[in-house]
């Protein structure tokens, strides 16, 4: 067969089945990008392997085959992405959780939620990201003494947050977090 034969015999099977096939494809799959990656992938595999796709209907189940092979591959994929992407989202929260005792990381998380967006922010660039007046004001676009500021506030108010949440826990998180504040 001559490559333009094999090329006709290609197109005349493409558009008798490019319906089925996509149809087939839709019902398995989560997105419609996904039928279309699964389609893509099977017509490739027919176009590669013309010789061995059987002529009428024998050729509609064969490219319905390689549909379920291809959407088995795809699943497959799926599941190890997925995996490796929990696995890396549970790395990088162990790797960079805030540092808190497991005691006091409640009172700790319920007086930080009790601040303000801004204040949470400059307290967590200075006390988790170990960054200074200076950096923390390159990093919020203000001079060094607003940043400095606007830090010594949100360490004053954080202080009296973690009084409401647990008043005999005053001195335990408060006195790091001022004597820090000279920095």
């Amino acid at each position: 067969m001559s490559e333009q034969d094999e090329r006709s015999r290609y197109e005349a099977v493409y558009r008798r089945t490019y319906e089925q096939i996509l149809g087939y494809a839709m019902r398995r799959c989560s997105s419609p990008e996904d039928a279309a990656d699964v389609v893509a992938e099977t017509y490739v595999i027919a176009w590669r392997r013309m010789t061995d796709l059987p002529d009428g209907e024998a050729g509609r189940l064969w490219l319905y085959g390689v549909a379920r092979r291809v959407l088995a591959n795809h699943r497959r994929s799926e599941r190890r992405r997925l995996t490796r992407h929990t696995e890396l989202t549970d790395e990088i929260e162990a790797l960079y959780a805030a540092p808190s005792h497991h005691s006091e990381q409640d009172s700790v998380g319920e007086a930080m939620d009790m601040l303000a967006g801004g204040d949470r922010e400059v307290l967590a660039l200075a006390l988790w990201e170990g960054l200074d007046p200076g950096e923390i004001a390159t990093v919020l676009g203000c001079s060094r003494n607003a940043a400095r500021i606007r830090l010594h506030r949100a360490r004053k108010r954080f202080a009296k947050a973690l009084e409401r949440t647990r008043p005999s826990a005053t001195g335990f998180a408060t006195r790091p977090l001022i004597e820090k504040e000279s920095g």
